[in-house]
């Protein structure tokens, strides 16, 4: 089981947001059968079947054993995966694109530029699978809280002078066997659960507050 996957197929995505289907993958995530199942989450057991049979046609849970009990054959299934994400590859005509509207300060160029990060890690993720090879990538997640939104804004320009310095130091072109990576760092004001998120600035650098995370990633 991966601790984490990502769901490219449409079809796929489609039956992991079936309420109940996800409900049984949450259960899945130790092994279980159709009548173990059936309990937990108050279906009769040929409607847990069905669903069951809807998962693991598209990958999402797993054959663990098989197991005779008198005249009855009872499958024992897992999830793929203890989480799912699904990427946008999975809405491909529609989604987003951060080359349409490339402005830093909007919030909706960061949520595009993050959708493309969960695309191109995905499709990473995916490929590693199959070669079995291990997938190296590095990221870092904090948080800062500036007394104003004066500091915001210069700790956003001291950022940014920084990155372009460490990239202008260590980027070499001409590399025989050197690889290129996507550095992605983003600011945005903290969510915390149960108060109200309304994303409000005092200044209009509003995408310029909060947390900040830095990630790069390739293959061995």
């Amino acid at each position: 089981m991966f601790e984490v996957t990502v769901i490219e197929d449409p079809a796929a995505a489609e039956a992991s947001l079936d309420p109940m289907r996800a409900k049984l993958l949450a259960a899945l995530a130790e092994p279980g059968s159709a009548t173990s199942l059936a309990a937990r989450v108050g279906l009769p057991r040929q409607k847990v079947n069905y669903h069951l049979r809807e998962l693991e046609r598209h990958g999402l849970v797993e054959l663990v054993e098989e197991r005779r009990k008198g005249n009855v054959t009872e499958r024992v299934l897992r999830a793929t995966a203890a989480a799912y994400v699904i990427s946008p590859v999975a809405l491909a005509a529609v989604q987003p694109d951060p080359g349409r509207s490339p402005d830093r300060l909007s919030a909706h160029w960061l949520l595009a530029l993050a959708a493309k990060l969960v695309r191109d890690v995905g499709e990473l993720l995916v490929g590693s699978a199959k070669e079995h090879k291990r997938l190296a990538t590095f990221a870092l997640d904090g948080e800062v809280r500036f007394a104003s939104a004066a500091d915001r804004s210069a700790f956003a320009q001291e950022l940014a002078s920084a990155v372009a310095a460490l990239v202008s130091k260590y980027h070499d072109e001409t590399a025989p066997r050197g690889r290129p990576h996507r550095l992605v760092v983003a600011v945005h004001p903290v969510v915390r659960p149960g108060e109200p998120q309304t994303g409000a600035a005092d200044t209009t650098d509003e995408d310029e507050s909060g947390q900040s995370t830095q990630s790069t990633q390739e293959t061995d």
